[in-house]
C-alpha cells in the first residue's frame, strides 16, 4: 500500500476511493453471470415455470423433475449413459494432453528457432484466427474422408489437437522468454526437448493453463464428430448422447430435459475454470504487459 499525493494506492481494505470501481465493475459482473444464473435456474423449473407467461427468470418452486426425466429416458437407449461419458472422458483427456504439448512445440519453433517459410506459417496461424469452425465443416470432411478416420474413435481426437488460438497465445509469452537462457542451456548440452520441458514449459505454465481449458471446451463441448463422421454408436460422446435425449422428447417435456442436460453438461467446464482460475487470470494480466 502507497500514497501518492494523498491518495492511496491499492488499498489492502475498503476504501471510499474504490466505490467507483465497483460502480463499474459490479455491473459487468452481474451481466457475465446472468447467463450461468438463468441455465441453473431454469434446470430446477417445474412444466408450469417452463412456459409461464411472461416468463419468470428465477425459479420459484425448484424441482429435481426434470433431471428425473432426462435419466428416465436414458434407461430406455441402447447403450448405457456411461458409455458416452467414459468416451468424452478419455477422448478430452487425450485432447487436453496431446493438443496443449502439440501447440506448446508448434509455439517454441516459431518463436525460438529460425528457418526459412517461419514468418509465413505464422502469418497463416493468424489468418486461421479470422475463420469460425462453421466455414470450415466442408474442408474438415474431406480431410478427414481423405485420411480414412471416419467412423473410428480417433476422429474424436485427431480434428480438435490443432488450435491457431493456443499456438498464438503460447507464442507471446515464449517470445519474452530470454535467448541468453537458451542458449546457456544449449551450451550446458542440453536437448531441445529438455530445454522445452525443463526451461520454457515452467515460464508459460499461466497460458498452458488457458490453452488447457480452451481444448477442454472443444473436446467436451462437441458433437460434430459424432454428428458428422461416426455411425457406429459405441464411438459417440456424452455431448451428443445429452443432445439425442433431449431431442427425443417432445413439447414440454423435452424443454425441461434440454435444461436439466445442458446444466450437467456445463458443471465440468465451471469446476475446471475454478480450480484453474488463478493461472487464467496471471495470463490476463502478463499478456497485456511487454
Amino acid at each position: 500500500m502507497a500514497k501518492y499525493r494523498g491518495i492511496t494506492v491499492n488499498p489492502k481494505r475498503f476504501e471510499r476511493s474504490q466505490i467507483k470501481f465497483y460502480i463499474i465493475l459490479l455491473p459487468m459482473i452481474i451481466l457475465a453471470l446472468l447467463p450461468l444464473i438463468y441455465i441453473i435456474s431454469t434446470a430446477f423449473k417445474p412444466i408450469e415455470e417452463l412456459f409461464a407467461y411472461p416468463p419468470t427468470f428465477f425459479v420459484k418452486n425448484p424441482t429435481m423433475a426434470n433431471f428425473r426425466k432426462l435419466f428416465g429416458a436414458a434407461e430406455n437407449t441402447a447403450f448405457p449413459m456411461s458409455l458416452y461419458l467414459f468416451n468424452s472422458i478419455v477422448a478430452t483427456v487425450a485432447v487436453v494432453l496431446l493438443g496443449c504439448f502439440i501447440s506448446l512445440m508448434a509455439a517454441y519453433a516459431l518463436s525460438k528457432k529460425r528457418f526459412k517459410g517461419r514468418k509465413s506459417i505464422f502469418k497463416a496461424n493468424q489468418l486461421a484466427l479470422m475463420f469460425v469452425g462453421s466455414m470450415l465443416g466442408i474442408p474438415r470432411y474431406l480431410i478427414i474422408k481423405g485420411l480414412g478416420l471416419t467412423d473410428t474413435f480417433w476422429v474424436n481426437i485427431i480434428p480438435l489437437l490443432i488450435m491457431p488460438t493456443g499456438v498464438f497465445l503460447l507464442k507471446q509469452f515464449i517470445d519474452d522468454v530470454p535467448d541468453s537462457l537458451i542458449e546457456a542451456s544449449r551450451i550446458d548440452g542440453a536437448s531441445e526437448f529438455r530445454i522445452l520441458m525443463q526451461i520454457v514449459y515452467p515460464i508459460v505454465k499461466p497460458a498452458m493453463a488457458t490453452v488447457a481449458i480452451l481444448f477442454f471446451q472443444s473436446a467436451w463441448n462437441s458433437t460434430e464428430a459424432s454428428n458428422m463422421f461416426i455411425n457406429t454408436e459405441g464411438f459417440k460422446t456424452f455431448a451428443y448422447y445429452m443432445n439425442v435425449l433431449t431431442s427425443a422428447g417432445n413439447g414440454v417435456a423435452g424443454r425441461g430435459m434440454a435444461a436439466a442436460a445442458s446444466l450437467i453438461v456445463v458443471i465440468p467446464n465451471i469446476v475446471l475454470f475454478i480450480i484453474m482460475q488463478s493461472r487464467v487470470m496471471d495470463t490476463m494480466a502478463r499478456s497485456g504487459i511487454k
